[in-house]
């Protein structure tokens, strides 16, 4: 799912189920599970086996994921990456550096956000545009769709500002593709200053997104130019 929204430049690996959950781990990486959950446990260690299957797809040596500041992963001198999981699944995304400023991923469960939840997470004109959509296109859950594409947004917004972006400081705005009803793309306007990606000051995030397996899957790939 999330390799069809991302460009060519990037390698991605998702897994489904248990897939990669009994993978080996890295003693650093081990040393971050001494009092996790078996459910902790089971995605922290199936998302990294995607990562690692990504490093040999792009012919980079495997080497540990560690989270680093607000628990972004650290990655590899000369990469660019992202990470998600969620129940059933995981996904690992890997650019190298030179091709990509930033990218993010996100992935999660196609279904209505908890009740209460989408008034801290949208705007109130985020809220009123994703109603008509919903009224067009009842079949999609706008509401958690919204959720995933601003969590995309904040993981490529991250390694570039190493600040954090409030849910409230993008407006993001959804659309699908001619003639499609299971995918399209969105613009995510900041609201606040936004960083510098080589001469330029980026104002606004692109993304994808897809639906699919009961799923909801959102990707954000920042340019250098």
């Amino acid at each position: 799912m999330i390799e069809e929204l991302l460009p060519q430049t990037v390698v991605a690996v998702e897994a489904y189920g248990d897939e990669g959950a009994d993978a080996p781990l890295y003693p650093e990486e081990e040393a971050l599970l001494k009092r996790a959950v078996p459910k902790r446990r089971r995605e922290f260690t199936a998302v990294r086996a995607c990562a690692r299957r990504a490093m040999d797809k792009l012919g980079v040596p495997a080497r540990p994921v560690l989270p680093g500041e607000r628990g972004a992963p650290v990655w590899p001198d000369g990469l660019a990456g992202s990470m998600t999981h969620c129940q059933g699944y995981c996904a690992a995304a890997l650019v190298r550096a030179a091709d990509l400023a930033s990218l993010g991923i996100d992935a999660e469960p196609h279904a209505p956000l908890p009740k209460g939840v989408l008034s801290s997470v949208a705007l109130p004109r985020e809220a009123a545009r994703i109603g008509g959509l919903a009224e067009e296109l009842p079949a999609v859950h706008w509401d958690r769709l919204l959720f995933s594409a601003k969590e995309s947004v904040y993981k490529a917004w991250f390694p570039l500002t190493g600040k954090w972006l409030d849910f409230m400081e993008a407006d993001l705005d959804l659309f699908t593709d001619p003639g499609e009803r299971t995918r399209g793309g969105f613009r995510a306007t900041l609201l606040v200053p936004g960083p510098r990606v080589g001469a330029r000051v980026v104002d606004h995030f692109t993304g994808r997104w897809t639906t699919g397996r009961g799923l909801v899957a959102t990707a954000v790939a920042v340019p250098h130019g």
